[in-house]
């Protein structure tokens, strides 16, 4: 055998008994004639000690040895010097005195260090991190994101086969369809000039599932996007993806509720995190809701800093550029910052200014609160001293008493510029005001979005979220009179301001979805793409629905790292490339004549 224990297993129950360890070696210390190594497996570490006089063989190879080697050895059980038992190791109270070592493999100077403190690895380039990705991944936080990375998908597969899940694989090969992103495609060498995709969701396949009556299905699906990377976003992912037959959408939220809720309990029963949930249950927020009150769909919810709409209260008001965004059929909405003027420089306001600007704003006009109730702007003036306090008795009854100290930021726009501007603004100023409390996991919920995006493209609408998604029943006619109106059955799982989890109730009736496939502008050979869901349909498709939750994304923000690649094992780098192998590659010149390819590189 090469090993009897692990490095994290030996105490002092243990005493005397003879074992065998394998590892590698972290540390090598010689003191006064004696060696100690710190040997290093998955598991832990275990202090080994050399001593010449009892095992001179054993001690003149352990002289030999440096960091990383990777040695077998054999020994007994001995307990520690009370003034060096290390009470922060589980086997701190023993030792592991060496009678025979084997030297399984030697190692070059590592590129960086493995022994380190946390703080010490964030240094370390990240390019090189992910070039000797093997080296990095036996360094401490790496390991505890794989065994917390591991422990998550056992619990979330247990957690659903308790529940009558079925796990299903569905093909990597499949077939391209106009859905989005662009497809990794995959040439056919049997079927020359013909080409396999590879998925960027199982969704087809799983809705397929559950024509095929198999009722609830999951899977954690690999998917592939060839777009750009980003902190949060991979072209190569993996997913939860899962399905469920003869439910409603309250019945898919209450199942996603119960995973994350339990899911969280069981990572701080393990210890992974200390943190607690916000609120139970989830909020459940309208699309509608959420972008008045945040300005955005994936609201962070850890903090307040509420929207609120004053486009009637300045719809006549003496300041022109509230009363000309009115005018043109925009909105007019504030967002109250507690604390912010005596928090605030002139200098972090003008910073706020161009945050708001790179998001498409024109500016963001602001009224500081003083003393007294007086209000000190430069736009108070133009609004009239009765205009501004209505706005303050407004936002008081809205979000909680304006009070001196406070600062009122103002957007004037179309109604997406000053959504999208404001929410920028209200995090931003989160992050600034120290109003986000990092102790917290904040889930909500967010529905009935649009089925469409607010504006056509090539006089056709854009779905919101895919083409299968369900539009509520009592939308159904305006389909055909104003479809930017219809709202729909999907939802959003959103967690510290990300969105984890998408999902809807899906088109099981073929004669709709063929219609939404005539309405976004799917001519009939586009159609054609699909015809094996328009055929499925007419075979007793039940009322469905599902979801796909990124469990690399929601990992990353449950262990608290700044970007997803830190919780994959081997991920691309932002322009999808794979240091460790050096992937994407050119092939031989045969490998493309036999799948009738040539390369025109322009």
């Amino acid at each position: 055998m090469l090993r009897t224990h692990t490095c994290n297993e030996l105490t002092a129950h243990n005493l005397g008994a003879a074992v065998t360890l394998s590892g590698w070696v972290q540390s090598r210390r010689d003191h006064g004639g004696l060696i100690f190594i710190d040997l290093r497996d998955r598991y832990g570490i275990t202090q080994i000690v050399f001593r010449p006089e009892e095992y001179a063989e054993a001690f003149a190879v352990g002289d030999s040895v440096r960091s990383e080697y990777v040695i077998q050895v054999k020994g007994a059980v001995s307990k520690r010097p009370a003034e060096m038992i290390n009470k922060h190791l589980p086997t701190g109270e023993i030792e592991v005195i060496v009678h025979e070592i084997k030297i399984l493999n030697t190692a070059k100077t590592p590129p960086f260090e493995v022994e380190s403190p946390a703080e010490a690895e964030q240094d370390v380039n990240e390019e090189r991190r992910m070039t000797y990705r093997y080296i990095d991944l036996r360094r401490p936080r790496m390991k505890r994101n794989m065994t917390a990375r591991h422990e998550a998908i056992r619990f979330i597969r247990n957690f659903l086969a308790d529940r009558g899940f079925l796990e299903v694989e569905t093909p990597l090969l499949t077939k391209s369809t106009p859905e989005g992103a662009r497809d990794y495609l995959v040439p056919s060498r049997v079927h020359r000039g013909r080409f396999y995709a590879l998925p960027q969701s199982p969704q087809q396949y799983k809705q397929l599932l559950m024509v095929g009556g198999l009722d609830r299905y999951f899977q954690i699906a690999k998917c592939l996007r060839d777009e750009d990377s980003r902190g949060d976003r991979q072209a190569e992912f993996s997913q939860l993806d899962l399905e469920m037959s003869f439910v409603e959408r309250d019945d898919v939220l209450d199942l996603l509720e119960v995973l994350a809720t339990s899911l969280v309990e069981y990572f701080k029963e393990k210890k992974f995190i200390t943190k607690s949930i916000l609120s139970k249950p989830f909020p459940r927020l309208s699309y509608d809701e959420a972008v008045l009150r945040y300005g955005i769909d994936k609201p962070d919810l850890r903090f307040g800093l509420e929207i609120t709409d004053i486009t009637e209260l300045v719809r006549n008001c003496g300041f022109s550029v509230f009363a000309d965004a009115v005018a043109k059929g925009g909105v007019v909405r504030a967002l109250n910052a507690p604390g912010a003027g005596e928090t605030l420089s002139r200098s972090h306001i003008d910073e706020l200014t161009e945050l708001a600007k790179t998001h498409h704003a024109k500016g963001l006009a602001y009224i500081k609160v003083k003393d007294g109730g007086e209000l000190d702007s430069p736009i108070v003036k133009f609004l009239g001293d009765e205009c501004a306090r209505r706005i303050v008795q407004a936002l008081s009854a809205d979000t909680g008493k304006v009070k001196a100290g406070d600062i009122i930021f103002f957007g004037a726009d179309h109604h997406l510029i000053v959504e999208e501007s404001l929410a920028h603004v209200r995090l931003d100023l989160a992050r600034r005001l120290g109003l986000i409390d990092p102790n917290v996991l904040a889930f909500s919920f967010t529905l009935d979005f649009p089925l469409f995006e607010p504006e056509y493209v090539n006089r056709h609408p854009v779905p919101m979220h895919h083409m299968f998604t369900m539009p509520r029943k009592e939308d159904l006619s305006l389909l055909d009179t104003d479809p930017l109106k219809v709202k729909s059955w999907q939802y959003d799982f959103v967690f510290n301001g990300n969105e984890t989890a998408g999902g809807s109730i899906r088109i099981h009736v073929p004669e709709l979805q063929q219609k939404i496939f005539e309405l976004i502008g799917f001519s009939k050979e586009q159609q054609k793409d699909f015809i094996h869901m328009l055929e499925a349909f007419q075979y007793g498709a039940p009322p469905h629905g599902g979801f796909a939750l990124g469990i690399d994304r929601f990992l990353m923000l449950l262990l608290d790292e700044p970007n997803i690649r830190e919780v994959m094992a081997f991920p691309k780098t932002g322009d999808a490339r794979d240091l460790t192998v050096g992937a994407p590659s050119t092939v031989e010149q045969q490998q493309l004549r036999d799948l009738g390819i040539r390369v025109i590189m322009e």
